[in-house]
């Protein structure tokens, strides 16, 4: 009971930031919702009826705590598709085709979140996601930029509205015309005022979105004009269509035609689409949220997939999770999904209240915005941001863009997807890696007793098609707990898992935890970004592994900086010093690397890798282990955790030796060697004390040095730091020791 007092004080005090915030919010969602619909093809009151039945629907079943619904730029491609399509040229009666697959669309994503298939958006490729987006961005901006410029008849193919561009900005100057000369002067101002508003530095200026100014300076035009008694110069075929009574002109859909090969198609389509863009969106909020909290996108689905259905039976588009106003949302101080609600209230109070100013805007207005908005969608930058990541990457990006563009967002996206299969698998030199591969469990995580820390070990390959295996893993994983992530056995990892892993490390961090990845400064590279793909394939073995520093090479080296040593990250074959371990004994050590080194040589620290086991059997292991020059001669020993490796030892000839008045150590630690007596003088009090102290490490001694090893896999940079603090103090009092022997 106290608990929902709480809760509900927190609400009610949290409430005037959320009025405020659905307020701004509505301001870009009204000129916003009108131009989604106008360039669809559909009536420009359908984006307000998603957008306020998206809002109600959502803030009371959704799943998201600070996002907004509402119509997306992501569809208007695909709902423009099947308009013309199921219309045959009659662009209203294929609009209401179109709202009968947008009932069935929303039917499907319910059915999808009570499948639990919010994840669907993790089997897309990332750089084929960018691609598609920028598709869309182009289509919204090819068309949308003839009307911006006042012609409102221009039709045709994406390509053929981006060729026509020139020939449309010259027809201006060359067949002279009043009302289509002004709308273009209004539609290039507006874009001027989208380009330059954030670079007016004004915090009042800033109080109203820059959509909305441009709604309060076109309207405002006319009525000025009306005061001067100026005749307005534009006609009706320039200005929005809104209905006399809305409520009375709703459209309802005609499921005639939901048998028919292209109906399907179109639900398909707009399916997803939307599911892709609510997922993207919600999983990018997420990021933004400052209470750090994760969605449930499957809720969330079920939320948007009845808003659909309820949107399209009352003549409006689909409703979708919207990046660009959930952002603004954020940032107006949104704490809960009231804001959303909100948003959606003021929307209404716009629409009953001013009817006739929403009558006097502009098409070319509402266009300059749209074109904006696929300009952003589309901008050159992220060709640059896709080719710095790898070559590899822009050939995925270009194969959808260009496909998505000559044929639909469902082809595209296909290709895009085959594209990414076909060379990860020239990559890995063969389909058979994959096929082979992609049923078997690859994923593994525990709970390390010692330590605490969550570990989990990912074997063969991690890409898009196997992500949501390595995601289900960390999604149980509190998240103000440390992970350690380790790709030692995974020969490849793409862009898409090192990018997505990115969003875990931020909300991890965010929450008080960390997840530190491992076990990839072995993996080959073509490129400097952190999210480049690393592999590992044969001719690998011949090339230099400090050729692209990972994130843990980057901070040992740092570490190193910190402790006063060396670092080397290079392979070295010189390993015969670890030869004369019992923990080395039988294990052939190709190489050691990533250096760390003291000034005068009296210990090192490196990464590990050996192999053990015979004939087809054998396994490749990598450890990291630090190594100490003795400066006194200590006799030779062996300490672990006890019952770890008794039988290994007994095998070597060692008995564990007890220590008398320490039965707390005999118990948790398996001691042996030959010579017992000087061992135990070894061990003073003082010693024993701080092995008591201390978390259990595996350690050697050869009589002139000393080996020092954690576990058997390589260890994050905070356990390297830990290593070396307890391999400086042990090393000290173990010195000291030999003096009083």
């Amino acid at each position: 009971m106290a608990a929902k007092t709480n809760h509900t004080k927190t609400f009610v005090k949290a409430l005037p930031k959320n009025v405020f915030s659905g307020f701004v919010v509505s301001l870009i969602a009204l000129p916003l919702g009108l131009g989604l619909a106008l360039a669809s093809e559909a009536p420009p009151i359908s984006g307000i009826i998603a957008a306020i039945v998206g809002g109600v629907v959502a803030s009371i079943l959704g799943g998201s705590n600070v996002t907004i619904t509402g119509p997306g730029n992501g569809l208007v491609i695909v709902l423009l598709g099947a308009i013309t399509t199921l219309g045959q040229g009659d662009m209203y009666t294929g609009y209401l085709f179109t709202l009968a697959a947008i009932v069935v669309s929303g039917v499907l994503m319910v059915v999808f979140g009570f499948l639990k298939m919010g994840r669907l958006a993790d089997f897309f490729p990332a750089s084929a996601i960018e691609g598609m987006l920028a598709a869309i961005g182009l289509g919204i901006l090819a068309k949308q930029f003839h009307i911006m410029i006042g012609h409102n008849s221009e039709s045709g193919s994406i390509i053929g509205l981006l060729m026509g561009i020139p020939a449309g900005v010259f027809e201006i100057f060359q067949n002279f015309d009043i009302p289509s000369a002004v709308a273009a002067a209004i539609g290039v101002c507006s874009l001027l005022i989208m380009v330059f508003y954030s670079k007016i530095r004004n915090e009042y200026f800033h109080l109203v979105p820059a959509p909305m100014w441009i709604l309060i300076l076109t309207v405002g035009l006319s009525y000025l004009l009306a005061l001067l008694n100026i005749p307005y110069p534009l006609n009706e075929s320039f200005l929005i269509n809104i209905p006399d009574d809305v409520v009375s002109n709703l459209a309802f859909p005609d499921f005639s035609k939901s048998m028919q090969g292209d109906f399907i198609e179109a639900v398909v389509a707009i399916t997803l689409i939307a599911s892709i863009e609510s997922l993207l969106s919600i999983k990018a909020i997420d990021k933004l949220d400052p209470q750090s909290r994760r969605s449930n996108v499957n809720k969330d689905l079920k939320a948007l997939g009845l808003a659909t259905v309820i949107s399209g039976f009352l003549g409006g588009l689909n409703v979708v999770t919207v990046i660009a106003r959930s952002s603004v949302n954020v940032n107006n101080g949104a704490t809960n999904r009231s804001a959303n609600f909100f948003h959606a209230f003021f929307l209404v109070a716009f629409v009953l209240l001013f009817q006739d100013q929403l009558r006097k805007i502009p098409l070319a207005a509402l266009a300059a915005i749209l074109v904006y908005t696929g300009y952003k969608l589309a901008t050159p930058k992220t060709l640059k941001k896709i080719a710095k990541i790898g070559k590899e990457q822009l050939i995925i990006f270009l194969v959808t863009l260009f496909t998505t563009l000559f044929t639909n967002l469902i082809t595209g996206i296909s290709a895009g997807i085959l594209a990414t299969f076909l060379i990860h698998a020239i990559i890995n030199t063969g389909v058979g890696f994959f096929l082979s591969h992609i049923a078997k469990p690859n994923v593994l995580l525990f709970k390390e007793k010692d330590g605490g820390n969550y570990y989990v070990s990912v074997k063969y390959f991690c890409t898009f098609i196997n992500f949501y295996k390595l995601k289900s893993k960390l999604d149980v994983v509190p998240e103000n707990e440390d992970v350690v992530l380790d790709f030692s056995l995974c020969n490849f990892v793409d862009h898409t898992v090192m990018e997505g892993l990115e969003n875990y490390t931020e909300t991890f961090t965010k929450k008080g935890g960390s997840i530190e990845i491992i076990g990839l400064d072995k993996h080959e590279t073509d490129s400097h970004h952190p999210f480049a793909i690393r592999k590992i394939i044969p001719l690998d073995k011949l090339k230099p592994i400090e050729r692209y520093f990972t994130k843990r090479q980057s901070l040992l080296e740092a570490t190193a900086t910190d402790f006063k040593l060396s670092y080397a990250a290079e392979k070295n074959s010189d390993t015969g010093f670890l030869d004369s371990f019992v923990f080395f004994k039988n294990r052939e050590i190709p190489f050691i690397y990533n250096i760390l080194t003291e000034e005068n040589n009296h210990y090192m620290l490196c990464d590990v890798e050996f192999t053990e086991g015979a004939f087809i059997a054998r396994e490749v292991v990598k450890t990291t282990v630090m190594y100490m020059n003795l400066s006194r001669e200590l006799p030779i020993f062996t300490l672990d955790k006890e019952g770890l490796l008794d039988f290994k030892y007994g095998l070597a000839g060692f008995k564990d030796i007890d220590l008398e008045h320490h039965p707390d150590f005999n118990k948790r630690f398996y001691l042996s060697g030959e010579d017992i007596e000087t061992i135990r003088s070894l061990f003073t009090d003082e010693l024993i004390l701080f092995l008591e102290s201390h978390p259990y490490y595996h350690i050697e001694s050869n009589g002139s040095s000393l080996l020092l090893l954690k576990k058997e896999r390589l260890l994050s940079v905070q356990e390297i730091k830990a290593m070396l603090y307890f391999g400086q103090q042990f090393y000290q009092l173990a010195q000291e020791g030999v003096k009083l022997l």
